[in-house]
């Protein structure tokens, strides 16, 4: 990718609402998020697979965006918990989304974000999957290609941001942003 190419999605990543700051990500910080990554599990030793996280480090390139909280939702979820046989037992919700399980008798809501099946049953083996996300800012048009975006875990995101010498703020997250070459 030659540099005007290059700074065409930054240009547009930086542009957007909420964008504190972006920048790519080079191979030595990439190496540690990803052997942390594969640490991560969540609460009752539930396993983690971040596929949104694996996706975008398979990219020709990888932006880093630090986000407040005027940045957009994503476009679907970025946690599902399936279960062992892949069936989507539980999913995350966003206020834009509710209206489609709020009426609904076949869920459970463990928060304002998050809704269960209970007809989907688990038998050991169930799993957090954190799915590639769209992010549809960047496409064809301005010579990106199998675009993905993902929330490193909280301490990748750490990692990131010691390497790159960036204050700790918690009322900042972090998304991934991953794509090849037109």
């Amino acid at each position: 990718m030659t540099g005007e190419a290059v700074s065409k999605p930054m240009e547009i990543i930086k542009a957007l609402r909420g964008v504190k700051n972006a920048f790519y990500l080079d191979k030595e910080v990439l190496d540690r998020m990803r052997k942390e990554e594969e640490k991560v599990t969540a609460m009752g030793n539930i396993s983690v697979f971040n596929e949104g996280f694996s996706e975008a480090l398979s990219r020709d390139h990888v932006i880093a965006i630090i986000k407040d909280p005027r940045f957009r939702p994503p476009p679907e979820p970025t946690v599902l918990l399936i279960s062992n046989a892949g069936e989507i037992m539980g999913l995350e919700v966003f206020p834009f989304t509710a209206k489609e399980y709020l009426e609904r008798d076949d869920v459970v809501w463990l928060s304002d974000a998050f809704v269960m099946f209970p007809s989907v049953r688990g038998m050991g083996g169930e799993r957090f999957i954190m799915p590639p996300v769209s992010f549809p800012e960047l496409n064809e048009s301005n010579g990106c290609k199998d675009v993905v975006s993902c929330s490193p875990a909280p301490t990748c995101d750490l990692i990131m941001r010691e390497y790159y010498q960036l204050k700790d703020d918690p009322r900042l997250a972090s998304v991934l942003v991953g794509f090849n070459d037109l």
